[in-house]
């Protein structure tokens, strides 16, 4: 039997105010702890050829799980005010991760 794929979602946005999404996102984090289906890692990246432009990596353990996530009522309390600190609406796309490797 295959092991569960993991899941990713890569968050594309543009913002001016990246220290109020710093803060926005530190305090979902601090609200969500220990909660069960969340998050098990975050990547943010920054673009160096576009200021202002980021990425941000988001990997569950499962597509459901995601999905879970996604329908929590703070989860889409989050998305409108990280919504509101961008400068074009946030594009989500979402990714069955094939395959992971650790070089260190």
């Amino acid at each position: 039997m295959d092991a569960p794929t993991k899941f990713v979602q890569i968050i594309d946005f543009e913002t001016e105010r990246i220290d109020e999404m710093r803060a926005l996102a530190e305090d979902a984090e601090k609200r969500s702890a220990g909660r069960e289906g969340g998050p098990t890692r975050r990547l943010v990246l920054k673009d160096r050829n576009r200021p202002d432009h980021y990425l941000v990596v988001i990997e569950f353990d499962s597509y459901e799980e995601a999905m879970a996530n996604s329908d929590d009522p703070e989860t889409g309390k989050f998305a409108e005010q990280m919504a509101a600190l961008c400068s074009r609406p946030p594009t989500f796309t979402d990714c069955d991760a094939l395959d992971t490797t650790d070089f260190r």
